[in-house]
């Protein structure tokens, strides 16, 4: 297959930073992937493509869309393509989301406890109190280790200029990482000579190193604590996720139907009876984990397990409370908590982010409105989300009637033209848009984060939303050693 047929469609917008093609042509990271694939027949190359299918869909690799009222299992698009790092690059990422979560677990252990940001100026003590998820029973609670975010996601975009910025903090329940794993393992099948040829860094400690973590946080004086993944069932949009990480480091898969507490401690009904938990990686959210302190009405969780975890009887990871910090609102902050808890710079910057709270700010981005992002606070996965530049004047009236009825709940952010990196669709290589969320493990030795993470594509051409729920996919990771 000639080398002009492969590449023949890549067309490249000036306006975006290409992570494969640069003004001097494919650039050094590529190079051997993409001699690699052209030497590949089209036939072979869909071949793999098919391949790659399959195994996802014989694996059971899906997620839930519940668009429309009703769950639908899908499966996760996966770009054979992928995503390449230069080791250069992952240091720069490494050092600043290691600093990042540094100052963000200062601050949660702070806002629940002395509140020494608040009493000196630099976060308003109504942007805290007015935050749905700053949870008053955590305040005065000491938490194991004092680390709040034992599991992260951080998502982070490239400007046109090649310039990594954080678009968010994930630090309440992060998903994603089962599909790293897969989609590294999948890489191998279709690939197999490619990963050791390229000098690509292993991925496949994650599972070893969050039980290490997880093992390590239990408060009993035991050789081998009982650590359980608590899932909210088989209906959740990430029970694959949770399936895959229970098998992968060994431990029960629970719902809150198979625990029950006694006397401030945690029990999981087995065969042989009644078995001690020592430690509970948990994927349900907050609200839903202790019906008597919480929702009353959740079915998910466990009554009385705030009091054993306040206690110390068992270690809760993530901690509850954490989406104090990662609230779209006080992301603006962040670059403030690390100057003020630890005294350094940036290393990552954040988006420019205006709080719609704020009237000059309101004012300044509805007359900017098709140059911005308007995003809801609390949401996720691409819901509540206006993107200006792709919508209509009706679509802004209604989201301007709205921030104006709770300016609070909103942020704004100029639209970052996200990098682009080459896909293989129809037959050719095509540049979609991406993003990456690598995930860092942070236990009572530091942080670890695993070189690689999840590169998430925008699918449809022209798209800048890669949220697997609003139709983007993924790819694999390289970090290059």
């Amino acid at each position: 297959m000639e080398a002009h047929t492969l590449l023949s469609k890549y067309g490249i917008d000036d306006r975006v930073w290409d992570e494969m093609f640069g003004r001097e042509g494919i650039r050094p990271a590529y190079r051997n992937m993409v001699s690699a694939i052209e030497s590949l027949s089209a036939d072979e190359m869909t071949h793999k493509d098919e391949l790659a299918k399959k195994l996802f869909m014989s694996q059971g690799i899906t997620f839930t869309v519940y668009s429309s009222g009703e769950g639908i299992e899908k499966i996760f698009p996966f770009d054979i393509i992928p995503r390449i790092v230069e080791a250069v690059d992952w240091e720069h990422i490494e050092a600043g989301i290691k600093q990042r979560l540094k100052a963000l677990n200062i601050f949660l252990k702070d806002i629940y406890h002395q509140q020494f940001i608040i009493k000196d100026g630099i976060v308003p003590a109504k942007l805290i109190y007015s935050c749905p998820n700053f949870i008053r029973q955590m305040v005065n609670v000491n938490v194991p280790f004092d680390i709040y975010t034992h599991i992260s996601g951080i998502d982070l975009i490239r400007d046109h200029d090649g310039t990594y910025y954080v678009l968010e903090d994930n630090l309440r329940t992060p998903s994603g990482v089962s599909y790293m794993l897969e989609n590294r393992s999948i890489t191998y099948r279709i690939f197999p000579d490619l990963l050791p040829r390229n000098k690509v860094r292993s991925v496949k400690d994650y599972p070893d190193l969050l039980l290490k973590n997880l093992v390590s946080v239990a408060n009993r004086q035991k050789s081998d604590p009982t650590v359980v993944l608590l899932t909210p069932g088989m209906y959740n949009s990430a029970y694959f996720e949770h399936t895959t990480l229970a098998r992968m480091m060994g431990i029960e898969l629970v719902e809150g139907s198979d625990l029950l507490v006694d006397n401030h401690k945690v029990y999981m009904k087995t065969t042989s009876g009644l078995k001690q938990v020592d430690v509970i990686y948990r994927r349900v959210d907050d609200e839903f984990i202790d019906p008597l302190v919480f929702r009353p009405d959740s079915m998910l969780g466990v009554p009385g397990i705030y009091g054993a975890y306040r206690t110390g009887n068992v270690a809760i990871v993530n901690a509850m409370g954490n989406g104090v910090a990662d609230d779209k609102a006080v992301y603006s902050y962040v670059p403030a908590m690390i100057r003020y808890y630890l005294n350094e710079e940036p290393i990552l910057k954040n988006v420019p982010t205006y709080q719609l709270e704020n009237p000059e700010n309101r004012k300044l981005v509805f007359e900017n409105m098709n140059r911005m992002v308007i995003k809801k606070t609390n949401e996720s996965g691409g819901y509540g989300m206006l993107i200006g530049s792709a919508a209509s004047e009706k679509q802004m009236e209604e989201f301007k009637r709205a921030v104006e009825e709770d300016p609070r709940s909103y942020i704004a952010q100029p639209i970052i033209s996200l990098s682009s990196a080459p896909c293989y669709i129809n037959g050719v290589l095509q540049p979609r848009r991406v993003d990456l969320r690598p995930f860092a493990l942070y236990g009572p030795e530091g942080i670890d984060i695993v070189p690689g993470g999840l590169t998430r594509v925008a699918l449809k051409e022209g798209s800048l939303v890669v949220n697997s729920s609003q139709g983007g996919g993924s790819k694999d990771t390289w970090v290059l050693q």
